[in-house]
């Protein structure tokens, strides 16, 4: 922090030679040489001021805010999607990268600092971020921490999963990933690095505003057993708010922080290719067709927009309460995203709270199976206790609204379920049935954590601070209600207002659905992914509490015991890529299938390559795929596989060959001679791998 005390006779300035060029500093150099020979003969005028300028735009500008993007796209072949549990939905192709935004944010005065991450991801898994505070602590020392990092996910269902830690979450994806581990970490870290280079002075600015038709409530009847004072606050069902945290420089807008609540499952679980979902596309919507940043050449883009998750848990895309219906519903998904990017976009140039204020954060590592809960907590003035964790039957049978789970099991009461339960097949304690009823236990998880890790038990819980705004950190799938719990509970804590409060949901772990106790007696399927019982939402509010009278007193928490760190336990059913070779009579990159001669606006363009496997190298920071257009002198780069308008869809012909279809939706202005450049890699018998190309005839666009 700058020492603002002046000296007796003269105040300088130091950061003036940083921000004035080479001309003018030494000008000013010359100049200040003089004051200080001649200080004793120029005493400084009653009353004198700071030089006008350095701190007006100090107190303009009161963050130092870095921005950062970058590539977290896994494997896109022969990985399970994560989302759907669904063991049949393993990826054969990309429809758009994913990417990692990371936002640094600190304090001028104090340099308290926080990062916010918010990746193109189903959840962020404590193997994930466990990695990422290492290597960020291998890098950058103790400036970035546990306390003051918060890594969030948008929660979309068409990513790759397989890099948890946890044998619940890698059963559909047929095991750990490696590369896709490497990769989602890696994208993190990177977009961290570049948000720590970009860091300059800037203003912040709250806003917030309502969008009321791009979600629906999916678990209406365990809603309205809500108590009036909750359902009153929704008076739809939905949580319409939609908040905006903007970033300026020197006046400019460069980036935007926007939360809403939806499931990113507006692609359906038959979706085989890997998306960013409506979130991501909102962003890219923002980024690429507004800002025009380059994925592959801005090191410091001119915008950068996240849409991050807040207490989505109920809330469906799906407006009209069934599953997309077909595997790819693109228009769905943009439809969707257009919203929420509109809805943001309202808010650039809305009025709204300048942010002023200290940046901070608390957080502590929660045992969830043994919480004692406090009466001010519960609601009925007695102590209650969490559970073990354990998956109900409700679970099992999915979200109807989003996608079926297993046959057989249904939301509210199994009756066939509950015999088998009872069974001498199956038997789950007499104490665990007791504390998660009505819970019907499908699979008492905690029990089977002795044996190996299913899932986690103690996970962090966070709250961080800009100015205004406070994010509660949780590690899961929030309903709205139980949002609105925690929201009052903090606002209260901290005297905020209680749409400055947000709950950043998918946040640093994953302990999967949390519940108001009233919903959780519904037992559908939200109540059925409350793991730790009825009273797990209260455990939560007490937690909240106890943060959050912590950072408005100013006080550390003890951050309790971590979380055990689990790579060596980890298993892998699918085979990796053995060999790649070519169909009889072809080589690698040639063309299979021509495009047409001469499209029409609009009109879908495709080709057929003889391809590799993409897990050979999963091109992170580049591309499979290039569309190209002639311009009179050479081949320009008009898109790639991180657009939105192209596809590739992979397939395996017989043991090792591969059939690699581009796609590509060209837009209005497309007019010209075009060509389709495919980018693969061959691993030979030796296990070698290197890179291999194709290219297709011209065609043109009319």
């Amino acid at each position: 922090m700058r020492d603002r005390t002046p000296t007796p006779k003269i105040r300088i300035s130091f950061t003036f030679f940083r921000r004035t060029g080479e001309r003018r500093t030494k000008r000013a150099l010359v100049l200040v040489t003089t004051l200080l020979l001649g200080a004793s003969l120029l005493p400084a005028p009653a009353g004198a001021t700071p030089p006008e300028g350095e701190d007006s735009v100090h107190a303009a500008e009161p963050y130092l805010v870095g921005r950062g993007i970058a590539d977290a796209t896994g494997e896109i072949a022969e990985v399970g999607l994560m989302g759907y549990g669904r063991i049949d939905q393993q990826a054969a192709g990309l429809h758009n990268r994913q990417r990692s935004r990371a936002f640094v944010v600190a304090d001028r005065d104090t340099s308290e600092r926080v990062l916010l991450v918010v990746v193109d991801a189903p959840m962020i898994f404590n193997s994930v971020r466990q990695e990422v505070l290492r290597r960020l602590a291998e890098r950058y020392g103790d400036t970035y921490t546990e306390r003051n990092v918060m890594l969030t996910a948008t929660h979309s269902h068409a990513t790759p999963g397989g890099h948890a830690h946890h044998l619940l979450y890698n059963i559909t994806t047929l095991g750990f990933h490696r590369k896709t581990f490497e990769a989602v970490t890696s994208g993190i870290v990177e977009s961290v690095e570049k948000a720590h280079s970009d860091l300059a002075p800037a203003s912040l600015t709250l806003t917030h505003d309502e969008l009321a038709d791009a979600s629906a409530n999916r678990s209406r009847a365990a809603f309205d057993r809500n108590p009036a004072r909750d359902k009153a606050h929704f008076p739809d069902a939905v949580d319409p708010q939609t908040s905006l945290l903007r970033i300026e420089r020197d006046g400019r807008p460069v980036g935007a922080i926007n939360w809403f609540p939806v499931h990113a499952t507006s692609m359906s679980g038959d979706n085989r290719l890997v998306s960013s979902d409506n979130k991501g596309y909102a962003a890219y919507r923002w980024e690429r067709q507004d800002a025009g940043v380059d994925y592959r050449g801005d090191p410091a883009p001119a915008f950068v927009s996240a849409f991050a998750q807040t207490n989505a848990g109920d809330l469906t895309p799906n407006l009209d309460l069934t599953p997309p219906s077909t595997p790819e519903d693109f228009q769905r998904t943009t439809a969707n995203g257009e919203k929420q990017y509109r809805a943001a976009k309202r808010q650039l140039t809305a009025d709204g709270t300048a942010i002023a204020g200290g940046v901070d954060s608390r957080l502590v590592h929660l045992n969830l199976s043994e919480v004692e809960v406090r009466p001010e907590f519960t609601g009925d003035g007695r102590t209650h206790r969490t559970c073990k964790p354990a998956v109900g039957a409700a679970m099992a049978a999915g979200s109807l609204e989003d996608g079926p789970g297993f046959p057989g099991f249904d939301e509210g009461e199994n009756p066939l379920w509950d015999k088998v339960s009872h069974s001498v097949l199956y038997r789950a304690s007499p104490k665990l049935k007791e504390c998660q009823a009505p819970k019907g236990v499908f699979a008492p998880v905690g029990a089977m954590n002795k044996v190996h890790p299913w899932v986690q038990e103690i996970v962090p819980v966070q709250l961080m601070r800009v100015g205004e705004l406070h994010l509660i950190g949780v590690p899961g799938e929030v309903t709205i209600t139980a949002g609105l719990r925690l929201r009052r509970t903090v606002a209260e804590a901290v005297g905020a207002d209680l749409q400055n409060v947000l709950v950043a949901g998918y946040a640093n772990s994953y302990f999967h659905y949390l519940t108001t106790p009233e919903e959780y007696d519904a037992q559908h399927y939200e109540g059925g992914s409350t793991l730790f019982g009825r009273w797990q939402l209260p455990a939560l509010q007490q937690t909240a509490h106890e943060l959050a009278t912590a950072l408005r007193d100013g006080r550390d928490v003890p951050p309790g015991d971590e979380p055990e760190d689990l790579p060596g336990n980890q298993f892998r059913l699918q085979p990796g890529v053995v060999l790649d070779t070519p169909p009889l009579g072809k080589r690698f990159g040639d063309v299979l299938s021509q495009p047409a001669e001469a499209y029409s606006a609009g009109e879908q363009v495709s080709a057929t390559f003889a391809g590799t496997h993409p897990s050979n190298d999963l091109h992170r920071g580049g591309t499979y795929l290039e569309i190209q257009r002639w311009d009179g002198r050479a081949w320009q780069p008009v898109a790639d596989d991180g657009d939105w308008s192209t596809a590739l869809h992979w397939t395996r012909r017989g043991v090792s060959a591969s059939r690699v279809t581009i796609t590509w939706q060209p837009p209005a202005d497309a007019a010209g001679t075009h060509r389709i450049r495919y980018r693969g890699d061959a691993r030979n018998a030796l296990g070698r791998v290197a890179p291999i190309t194709g290219v297709t005839r011209e065609f043109t666009i009319r």
